[in-house]
């Protein structure tokens, strides 16, 4: 069996990568609800609803539990890294977009009374605490209905 068939056959794998899958795709149809506009970008991007991030790790740790057992190292491993990922993207990632949002508006004032012509920095970076819980929500039920 070659590698690329091995790693295709890793049930946990897949299961995270299913889970991402189904955040990105609510992402978009979220955002198609929300701005009634079809945005290509949302399908890679990173923020909204729910947090693809935590899906992908908490489906990767539910999987990881189910299969190897709850008190096995790989486990608190994998538990531990998703703990990393999901404080991440609700502290430090969340913090940079409003950071970003705040330079915009300095950028674009600017802009208006200097002529100042610069690009406009990515605001949407993070997730609030709910969307990396539903994330893992996510994560956690496509893991268990696969599994």
């Amino acid at each position: 069996m070659n590698s690329f068939s091995q790693v295709l056959d890793n049930r946990v794998l897949v299961i995270a990568l299913v889970s991402w899958s189904i955040a990105q795709v609510a992402k978009v149809l979220t955002d198609l609800l929300i701005n009634k506009k079809f945005d290509f970008r949302r399908f890679v991007g990173s923020g909204g609803m729910p947090s693809s991030h935590s899906a992908f790790v908490m489906a990767l740790s539910t999987g990881i539990g189910m299969l190897q057992g709850w008190d096995t190292p790989l486990f608190a491993i994998a538990i531990s890294y998703a703990f990393v990922v999901m404080y991440d993207a609700a502290g430090v990632r969340r913090s940079a977009g409003k950071q970003a949002e705040i330079l915009n508006i300095i950028i674009m004032d600017v802009i208006e009374h200097k002529g100042l012509k610069e690009e406009r920095l990515k605001e949407l970076i993070g997730h609030t605490p709910v969307e990396v819980i539903a994330g893992a929500l996510l994560g956690i039920i496509t893991a268990n209905i696969m599994l």
